[in-house]
C-alpha cells in the first residue's frame, strides 16, 4: 500500500498584527501619561538604617526647607479637590474652577491660606518669584497647619491607610520640627513617619549583629 504524503504547512506566523497591538499601545501610554509635577522644594533628608519604604499612596506629606518653610501635598486628585472645595467655602476663597484645578493636578503648596487664591492663580514657575512662597504657619500666633491637616484628614474619608509623613532637610532647624511635631500631637495624631535616605548600617554595632542573624544571646538574671 502505497505513503500518504502529508501536505507542509508553513511555520510562518504573521505578526503584523501584534506589532499594530505594540504601537497603539505605546502611542495611548505617551499620550495620556501625566508627568509628576515638579515640587517647589528640594530637600537632603537625613540618612538612618531604617529599611522601610515610602508608601505610594494614602500619604499626607509635609516638606520642610532649610528656611523652615512647611509645603503640604497628598495624592489622590478626587481627595485633593474635595479638600480645595472645603477650604474655598469654609475660608470663602472665590476660587474658580481654573484655580481649583490648579491645586487637583499641582505639586505641594506652601502659603497662607490668605494668598492661596492669589497663589493658585499663579503658574508654578510664577510663585517662586512672587514672594508667596512663604511656607504654611505652625507657630502659636497663627497654626495654619492644624487646619491644613484637618482638611485634609476629612478629604480622605476616614481611611484606614492613611499616613502622615514629614520630609525635612538636613538644615531645617529644630525649633520648626518641634513646632510641627508639637502640632500632630494637639491633635492627637500619635504615629508619624520621618522620611529619611538610607545609609548602610556600621559594622560591629547591635543593628548589625541582629540583622546578620549572630546578636548576643541576652543573659538570664
Amino acid at each position: 500500500m502505497p505513503k500518504v504524503k502529508m501536505a507542509r504547512k508553513s511555520t510562518t506566523i504573521d505578526m503584523t498584527a501584534m506589532c499594530d497591538v505594540a504601537f497603539l499601545l505605546l502611542t495611548f501610554f505617551m499620550l495620556a501619561t501625566k508627568f509628576k509635577p515638579e515640587e517647589p522644594v528640594t530637600v537632603v533628608t537625613p540618612s538612618s538604617i531604617n529599611t522601610k519604604l515610602l508608601p505610594d499612596s494614602d500619604v499626607i506629606m509635609f516638606t520642610v526647607d532649610t528656611k523652615g518653610r512647611i509645603f503640604f501635598s497628598m495624592d489622590g486628585q478626587p481627595k485633593r479637590k474635595k479638600m480645595i472645595e472645603d477650604l474655598n467655602s469654609q475660608f470663602k476663597l472665590g476660587l474658580d474652577q481654573k484655580a481649583m484645578n490648579n491645586f487637583i493636578v499641582g505639586a505641594s503648596v506652601g502659603t497662607e491660606i490668605k494668598n492661596l487664591k492669589a497663589y493658585l492663580d499663579m503658574k508654578a514657575e510664577e510663585r517662586k518669584a512672587s514672594g508667596l512662597e512663604t511656607g504654611i504657619p505652625s507657630d502659636s500666633a497663627n497654626n495654619e497647619l492644624s487646619t491644613w491637616v484637618n482638611y485634609a484628614r476629612t478629604a480622605q474619608g476616614g481611611n484606614p491607610r492613611l499616613q502622615y509623613c514629614i520630609k525635612a532637610d538636613n538644615g531645617t532647624p529644630y525649633p520648626k520640627i518641634k513646632e510641627i511635631m508639637q502640632t500632630f500631637k494637639d491633635l492627637k495624631i500619635q504615629k508619624l513617619n520621618l522620611v529619611t535616605s538610607l545609609e548602610s548600617i556600621p559594622p560591629g554595632t547591635a543593628a548589625a549583629l541582629a540583622n546578620a542573624g549572630t546578636a548576643p544571646a541576652k543573659k538570664s538574671e
